[in-house]
């Protein structure tokens, strides 16, 4: 296809262009609100892709931005270190789940995304064993997670639409049953069942905690969970916590690993770590793993970098998000935000529309009842144009309309957003959509 004059040259993620029509162009953003280039404005109920935390242009990250742009945007990170890195690492480990016995995160490797967090995260585990003349290169994770879209984290995800033209050049990994509800005790077989077969070949477990984002945002039982770290642990086997969507407060805690009382060997976090205002991402790993690359041989560092490796600027905004959290009452906000869907999501699992609702702290999903369901579900495309019609930005998972807004988002704002919901569910039962 040639290039026409008014056709933008640029290629955006997740998007078949032949069928989508023109971007929508935004402007500005403040607090829970996008604003068009048209004069429309848009309510961000799910975060820009779950990134902005406590609003679009808080004051105080795009301050700290600016002052350390004046100061220092960028240096070398291998040999080089700077006071926005030190801080950063420092409250970050500072605030990362703790066990009562004193077990702890007490390393930080910054990086650019939560693809990338996840490949360090990997690499580490793997680089573990290799280091100590034990390898060990199997990987288990849940059916149905998503890690990412970079060739490792695409491995450990789901073999889905997402990964199915690269899956010959995507190395094997021991899939779990997802432990939905009453199916609990069929993951925890599967997994003992692999450690018995395999356990002295299996470098890590790497898991969405709590709730499976891209796969459906599906939910599952923190018991669950620690009893999964129970098993990994008894049996050496890295357990990796993918945090990238859940961390920073989504699932009503700061951390998902919190509510099942655990402490992961790895701990991966992005998207929310700069409150959504600049690309960064972090793998916090334990002591145990980072002797294992502490050596006169120089062969056995840890061979991983990007470019943008410890960012300045990035860093800047990543200490003052943490701030916000110290001096702002963002728990009491997240709180309200899980008591709204508390309140409005039972009306909707009755409709005939709805097959199933479910919530976890800012994170609610609405399964539509639909003949075909899965990321492709031409419902997705339908619902879409129907919020955005009405000034609202959701973006369904195929038949799975959720919700992840700011944490500034206002009752009334959020009471907005469901009455929305319902209209489409209107619309859908009168077939007018």
């Amino acid at each position: 296809m040639k290039l026409s004059a008014d056709l933008s040259p640029l290629w955006h993620p997740f998007t078949q262009h032949a069928t989508a029509g023109p971007m929508v162009e935004i402007v500005r953003g403040e607090g829970a609100w996008l604003h068009g280039a048209d004069g429309r404005r848009y309510l961000d109920a799910i975060s820009s892709w779950w990134v902005i935390t406590h609003g679009h242009g808080h004051p105080a990250i795009a301050s700290a931005i600016a002052a350390q742009a004046a100061i220092l945007e960028q240096v070398i990170f291998a040999g080089f270190t700077h006071p926005p890195a030190e801080q950063l690492a420092r409250k970050l480990l500072a605030l990362a789940p703790r066990a009562a016995d004193g077990e702890q995160l007490e390393f930080v490797f910054l990086s650019d995304s939560g693809s990338t967090a996840v490949e360090v995260g990997l690499k580490m585990a793997v680089g573990y064993w290799h280091n100590l003349g034990r390898p060990r290169h199997r990987v288990v994770a849940f059916e149905h997670g998503y890690h990412g879209d970079t060739f490792g984290a695409m491995s450990v995800g789901a073999r889905s639409i997402f990964s199915a033209p690269y899956q010959p050049m995507l190395f094997s990994v021991d899939f779990l049953p997802f432990p939905a509800a009453g199916g609990e005790e069929a993951t925890l077989a599967a997994f003992a069942a692999l450690l018995d077969r395999h356990g002295g070949d299996i470098a890590a477990l790497i898991i969405e905690p709590l709730v499976l984002g891209a796969g459906g945002m599906l939910m599952y039982d923190p018991a669950l969970l620690a009893e999964l770290a129970r098993l990994a642990r008894r049996n050496e086997v890295f357990l990796i916590a993918d945090e990238v969507m859940t961390g920073f407060g989504r699932t009503g805690t700061l951390f998902a690993c919190e509510q099942a009382g655990i402490v992961p060997d790895v701990m991966c976090v992005s998207k929310g770590i700069t409150g959504g205002f600049l690309p960064m991402g972090a793998t916090l790993a334990t002591r145990r793993l980072y002797d294992a690359f502490w050596s006169a041989d120089r062969a056995r560092m840890f061979f991983h970098s990007s470019s943008y490796t410890g960012n300045p600027i990035a860093c800047a905004a990543a200490v003052a998000n943490l701030a916000i959290w110290e001096r702002e009452p963002v728990l009491e906000r997240i709180e309200r935000i899980a008591a709204v869907h508390a309140r409005r999501l039972p009306a909707l699992g009755e409709r005939a529309e709805v097959s199933s609702v479910r919530h976890r702290g800012t994170i609610a999903a609405i399964d539509i009842a639909a003949a075909t369901g899965g990321y492709l579900s031409d419902l997705g495309p339908r619902l879409y144009a129907f919020f955005m019609a009405r000034g609202l930005l959701l973006r369904p998972l195929g038949n799975v309309v959720y919700l992840l807004p700011p944490y500034c988002t206002s009752n009334d704002e959020l009471d907005g957003i469901y009455d929305v919901i319902e209209d489409s569910l209107a619309a859908l039962r009168d077939r007018s959509l």
